[in-house]
């Protein structure tokens, strides 16, 4: 799928193009990276494939690059992987992804992606970490921190980028979905994004793993954000 479908309940506001999901791609060219490399770093071997899905404009990719890690980058966005360099890029929706029969040393699903509202679209991507994950590979799963939907409002600094972040509000739509609004303020620009994410309790997160053939080896973080996961051999 190319980046003209818009997804039910995603929109962004602000200069530049606008992908499926709301993501502003000048934005995402201009943030800066967490600790997720790190994290993603410290739990593969040295030179490993890594599939990373939903890459945007390489802001996980590129310190994975240079990390010395082989990395297929994948997004459904032409415009974010304009940005992306060092990595072989694929442009297409994570759940219509088709690699014939590759398989990965390490398959990244970050962005909070597997909240998404839709359940038909979470089996989707869970479903493609399973087909491209290499029988003795991992899946590394970021998931939403425990008070994501109840502490807000709430905002944070990103000092090397020169910009404020602000979770402003997660009401409430149905079916255990809220709808999420972030402002992104910079001295030169500002930037909105909505869009819609789904509760996951440990118990009903693994449940969905389980649905996928995946089960969890273990929490890589205290928060418990970053999972570890194993095609399920039960």
């Amino acid at each position: 799928m190319s980046g003209q479908l818009v997804r039910e309940g995603h929109t962004g506001t602000g200069p530049g193009p606008i992908t499926p999901d709301g993501c502003a791609v000048q934005l995402y060219t201009r943030l800066s990276v967490g600790s997720e490399p790190d994290v993603i770093g410290a739990a593969l071997p040295p030179g490993a494939s890594v599939l990373e899905l939903g890459c945007g404009a390489g802001r996980v990719t590129h310190p994975l690059v240079a990390l010395g890690f082989a990395v297929t980058a994948v997004d459904e966005s032409a415009q974010m992987l304009e940005s992306v360099r060092g990595a072989r890029t694929v442009l297409s929706s994570i759940e219509g992804l088709d690699l014939g029969e590759e398989r990965f040393d390490a398959v990244v699903l970050g962005s909070f992606l597997v909240h998404t509202s839709d359940h038909r679209v979470r089996e989707g991507l869970l479903g493609t970490c399973a087909r491209y994950v290499k029988d003795d590979g991992v899946v590394l799963i970021q998931r939403e921190g425990a008070d994501y939907h109840s502490d807000v409002p709430r905002e944070r600094e990103d000092p090397a980028a020169g910009c404020t972040i602000r979770i402003l509000s997660a009401d409430p739509v149905g079916d255990g979905v809220d709808e999420v609004r972030v402002e992104y303020v910079f001295e030169d620009a500002r930037w909105t994004q909505t869009f819609r994410s789904r509760e996951l309790s440990v118990e009903r997160f693994e449940a969905y793993l389980a649905q996928a053939g995946l089960a969890v080896d273990r929490y890589l973080t205290p928060d418990g954000v970053w999972v570890l996961a194993r095609l399920d051999r039960a």
